[in-house]
């Protein structure tokens, strides 16, 4: 994989969620991105039991589990601002076994779905964000294949962003950061993803239901 940006497109004036992937995509196929099948990313938020946090009255942690259809055998955990791991796809089944420890947030779960589009070197990724029934947003993820160092390709990223998003263009992801001149993995992704779907729900009001 390379150097990926996920981002998030905001919905038309007077358009509705899915015409303005429509329009998205009719951009791309314009600049001549050709279908290559579909993807899916989805999230699950888990937060602490309250039996382990004791009666000092501290505040539970989160914790994202993700899968990604890119990578089919691996399943993704994470914490906000935290450590994160990637194990095979039997760390959900851990994670019941894991109910004492942590428990599955109500109506926490949101995935995006949609269309993988390849010009040239980029893999570009336009999904509906959907928690049930309901679209919440637009997702965009665009990787450039060639190289594995974000700071070395930026710029170019930058550029065809530019060419398809205009003026709702991202700036660099935080997930860079540090990282700028590291090598690139499937967790930088992640960490942008569940990044994105935490500002959905809050531009949603939706809160993780969390410890009562």
């Amino acid at each position: 994989m390379g150097v990926t940006c996920v981002s998030q497109m905001p919905v038309a004036e007077g358009k509705s969620v899915q015409q303005t992937v429509e329009l998205l995509t009719r951009k791309l196929e314009m600049l001549g991105a050709e279908k290559q099948g579909t993807f899916c990313v989805d999230c699950e938020t888990y937060h602490t039991a309250a039996s382990t946090l004791g009666s000092q009255g501290q505040a539970g942690k989160l914790m994202y589990v993700m899968h990604n259809s890119e990578y089919p055998l691996s399943c993704f955990a994470l914490f906000e601002n935290g450590p994160w791991l990637i194990a095979d796809t039997n760390f959900d089944v851990l994670m019941v076994k894991l109910k004492g420890f942590f428990q599955s947030a109500k109506a926490s779960k949101i995935e995006t779905r949609g269309t993988r589009y390849q010009y040239c070197d980029f893999l570009v990724k336009v999904g509906t964000v959907t928690m049930g029934p309901s679209a919440r947003g637009i997702s965009v993820e665009v990787e450039y294949g060639p190289c594995v160092v974000a700071s070395d390709c930026w710029s170019l990223l930058l550029e065809f962003l530019q060419s398809f998003l205009g003026s709702h263009t991202p700036g660099a992801p935080a997930a860079f950061g540090n990282r700028h001149d590291a090598i690139y993995g499937p967790a930088d992704t992640m960490i942008q993803y569940m990044e994105l779907f935490n500002k959905i729900r809050k531009q949603q009001q939706v809160p993780v239901a969390g410890i009562r």
